[in-house]
């Protein structure tokens, strides 16, 4: 998917929402537990009941390792499903894979060839040759972590080397790399003070923006100053929206959930 279909998509359905598909099987219904796979079951309703008002879905892929092969089974299902049934919305495989040379042409052939997703995200920590080789695959993209919304981002991104903060450095020194225009960048809701500065540094990029809800990130604050011409935001939202019910209405509870933020998105793009 090219970053034009994917701003086609967010002006055709009034949303730039990512819900991130992050299962628990200790926080889904115990009624799904009693099925063959749960984990699928669980995302296909979601993705039934919320497609229509989101543009993007970002399953981390922890959530999925976890249960060795039959949580893998469950992610390789879920994205064959929504490349079928919806294949106008972006998917992102939210693995945050960082190695260099073979293994991360080996990681990015495993989510880019085999999952066929549209994105990954990955840690810029080993430099160039650990994030180029995922850049080599066309109509792809990669999304690099920037400066992130946990409490220890303030361990090293906000940092200041040669009187600059770290994270500038990354976003600076990456767009010089080779096929940089297929990059994206995560930039944490929490941040939302930061958003200025990052537009200065990338100002065409698409951001992928956890922690607005569970993480308390402003939604409003996020758009005011990390918005673009093209939009340029992807918004997060997982444990909000899945885990909106753990009974059997919880797809609707989701669909609702996802309403709310996808009407607030309106009204910010109509503004």
């Amino acid at each position: 998917m090219t970053t034009q279909q994917l701003t086609s998509e967010i002006r055709k359905k009034k949303s730039f929402l990512c819900i991130g598909l992050d299962v628990d099987l200790n926080k889904i219904p115990k009624h799904l537990l009693e099925l063959e796979d749960p984990i699928f079951e669980f995302n296909k309703a979601i993705i039934k009941a919320t497609h229509h008002l989101c543009v993007a879905y970002k399953p981390n892929t922890a959530f999925y390792e976890a249960y060795g092969l039959k949580g893998w089974e469950a992610l390789e299902k879920t994205i064959k499903y929504l490349n079928k049934n919806h294949p106008e919305i972006f998917t992102i495989a939210d693995a945050k894979r960082g190695d260099i040379g073979n293994t991360s042409t080996m990681y990015a052939k495993a989510f880019f060839e085999d999952l066929a997703f549209d994105s990954v995200t990955v840690a810029p920590y080993m430099g160039k040759d650990s994030v180029e080789p995922f850049l080599a695959f066309n109509n792809k993209h990669t999304i690099m972590l920037a400066l992130t919304s946990n409490t220890g981002a303030f361990d090293f991104q906000t940092r200041e080397v040669d009187d600059k903060a770290l994270y500038k450095h990354v976003l600076e020194t990456s767009k010089h790399w080779e096929n940089s225009e297929r990059l994206m960048y995560v930039v944490g809701a929490t941040k939302a003070e930061y958003f200025a500065d990052i537009r200065k540094i990338v100002p065409d990029s698409f951001l992928l923006v956890p922690g607005v809800g569970a993480q308390g990130g402003n939604l409003q604050e996020v758009c005011k100053y990390g918005m673009n011409a093209q939009v340029g935001l992807l918004i997060n939202s997982s444990r909000g929206i899945i885990y909106a019910s753990n009974d059997e209405d919880y797809a609707t509870e989701a669909a609702n959930k996802a309403l709310q933020l996808q009407q607030e998105m309106e009204a910010i793009l109509l503004s």
